[in-house]
């Protein structure tokens, strides 16, 4: 599916908006989309179904792209006044007046058209196409202004993309997971780095091509803490260590608990396992002090043994409380050392061929076939970070379904379309990741 819409090259508004608006579940199926993609690019290898298809939708290639497209081809194609096709319109989007009224107007519909004289085809051709896509459709002003939202975004995201993606990630909105965005900011060049009390802010900020993670990210931080911290620096200056970040913001044992083990106090040099011990040396106590104190006593200085650490530590405690890791990828912790037979780059070169990736989900796409039987179309990125796509028909499914988020041993045949290579699942298997050692 994502393969499909890379080849609208959308250098118009006319083709951007028409793929705003065509891009949805209900025209996927039915196949105009693919026909649109197909007409866009060989617009004199296709015949529009009946001259008035040519006269009403020749901006879309005899296309119902928008709901004002619906409301002409019943006018002008079918002979109905523009009451009741609007009536019709409104009721494919689920906005019945009554069971009576709808098939009043589909009688006249095909009544029309046969005093017209049309084959019975092609009449039920078109109100396939218009059966089909008008309770997906959006108004042409509404695609429209979509459009300028996305060019805009377009924009950006072309020429300065690591800055698009920090705004993308301190907007929490959008489709996809938070760590989706990081991982498209490293594949720009950024370097990642976990939250810091003398670089990060809040939210998340951009120094050059670092990227610090925000404050905001840290599951169970209190916010005020959080803000705090960002404020407090600005009005005193840098934190010289923690001792006297302690002194300076007084927060509770856990929660300086989260912030050593986000890594918040990397700075120092010191591992998270000595600044554990000498947090709980140093406070010995879960709730904060209710005033600041006004003279602060140096820190009793520790001779602690080298305590063992790994970056597989680091992994776990960062997406237990980031939700992702950022010290290794999500391949570094696979048990197996197999990393796909293909690169996603090299799909396109094995297209017929049966081939086996490992691939960390994305996201997954749920559509139910003409025989309501659910398939899935997913998501994937491969070792070396690049997207590739997959289709899991129901067959395929009902033995090997996903089994949540994870890194997946995939076996399937590389298919094309339109110059976009994908694979077709014969097989799935989630992957075990290593144990963490510590529980």
């Amino acid at each position: 599916m994502r393969g499909l819409l890379q080849k609208l090259k959308c250098d118009d508004y006319t083709t951007l908006v028409a793929a705003s608006s065509i891009i949805r579940p209900g025209v996927a199926r039915s196949g105009m989309m693919r026909e649109y993609i197909y007409r866009f690019h060989n617009p004199d290898k296709f015949k529009y179904l009946h001259p008035v298809m040519k006269e009403q939708l020749e901006e879309t290639f005899g296309v119902m792209v928008y709901q004002e497209d619906v409301l002409k081809v019943c006018h002008h194609f079918a002979g109905l006044d523009l009451a009741d096709a609007d009536t019709l319109r409104r009721a494919m989007s689920g906005k019945y007046r009554s069971k009576q009224e709808m098939q009043r107007i589909v009688d006249k519909f095909f009544s029309n058209c046969r005093e017209k004289g049309y084959s019975a085809d092609v009449t039920k051709e078109v109100w396939r196409q218009i059966e089909s896509f008008a309770g997906y459709s959006f108004s042409k002003a509404h695609s429209a202004s979509y459009a300028v939202e996305s060019f805009q975004s377009l924009y950006l995201k072309a020429h300065y993309p690591l800055e698009f993606m920090v705004a993308v990630i301190n907007n929490f909105g959008g489709f996809y997971r938070t760590w989706v965005y990081v991982h498209e900011a490293k594949r720009y060049g950024a370097t990642i780095q976990l939250p810091c009390v003398n670089k990060s802010n809040y939210k998340t900020t951009i120094y050059g091509s670092d990227i610090y993670l925000g404050f905001i990210h840290i599951m169970s931080l209190e916010s005020n803490l959080a803000m705090a911290i960002e404020d407090n620096r600005n009005s005193e200056g840098e934190f010289g260590g923690m001792s006297d970040f302690i002194a300076r913001l007084n927060p509770g044992l856990e929660q300086m608990i989260l912030l050593i083990r986000a890594g918040v106090f990397r700075f120092t040099g010191k591992k998270k396992a000595t600044l554990l011990w000498e947090a709980h040396m140093m406070m010995n106590k879960s709730k904060p002090e209710p005033m600041k104190q006004l003279f602060s006593s140096p820190p009793r200085d520790f001779s602690l043994p080298d305590l063992e650490h790994s970056r597989l530590d680091d992994a776990y405690d960062e997406i237990e409380l980031l939700s992702f890791p950022v010290s290794l990828t999500w391949f570094d912790m696979l048990e197996t050392s197999f990393r796909g037979e293909v690169a996603a780059k090299d799909l396109i070169k094995h297209v017929g061929e049966k081939i086996r990736m490992v691939g960390h989900l994305v996201t997954i796409k749920y559509i139910k076939t003409i025989k309501k039987e659910w398939m899935n179309f997913g998501c994937f990125i491969d070792p070396e970070g690049n997207f590739f796509d997959t289709t899991h028909f129901p067959q395929s499914l009902k033995y090997y379904p996903f089994k949540g988020s994870g890194t997946y041993l995939i076996m399937g045949k590389v298919v094309e379309e339109f110059g976009y290579p994908s694979i077709e699942v014969e097989k799935l298997a989630k992957l075990p990741i290593k144990a963490d050692k510590r529980y």
